[in-house]
């Protein structure tokens, strides 16, 4: 993947709301006719708590290396060629607001899907993003993150075992 074919972002809502439209407008390429979007906005409800607002917190230089090494790893895994956008918010949301976009654009739907898919899932997982929700009762708590470790507990426990990674992640 050539560094024109991977944009991304990390945006200071403070400054400017994320831009689906803009996203679509990199991914959009004669080349190809799948176009993948995964549009993240904060939720007023989480975990039976009513939520007001949410505060994204990062490590900029870090993040953005990582979301270059997902689309490094989407195309290696598509095995073709790939236009990915990864814009992700930091500072205060409310309800409503976006909090990640990601565009994936690649010859045919199925691959579209499966990039724009890595490419959310890859975020989650990786990049140093800390989220922390605001509730209605005056309370807030960090997000637990990494939405797949939970899922995945188990399996990553037997790699873990298997490759010997001190942490069970492959990263």
């Amino acid at each position: 993947m050539s560094v024109t074919d991977i944009h991304t972002a990390i945006v200071d809502i403070r400054s400017a709301p994320l831009d689906p439209a803009a996203a679509l407008d990199f991914v959009s390429d004669p080349r190809f006719g799948g176009i993948a979007t995964f549009i993240g906005r904060v939720r007023e409800h989480n975990l039976g708590r009513v939520v007001t607002g949410v505060s994204y917190d990062l490590f900029e230089p870090l993040a953005l290396r990582i979301f270059h090494e997902i689309g490094a790893r989407a195309q290696s895994e598509i095995g073709g060629p790939v236009k990915l956008y990864i814009a992700h918010a930091k500072g205060d949301l409310r309800i409503g607001d976006l909090a990640v976009v990601i565009a994936a654009a690649t010859p045919h739907r199925d691959e579209a899907f499966r990039a724009c898919r890595l490419a959310i899932e890859a975020v989650k997982h990786e990049a140093p993003i800390w989220k922390q929700e605001h509730y209605t009762d005056g309370h807030s708590a960090w997000s637990e993150g990494c939405s797949l470790c939970e899922e995945h507990k188990e399996a990553e426990l037997l790699a873990m075992k298997h490759s010997g990674d001190a942490h069970g992640h492959s990263h």
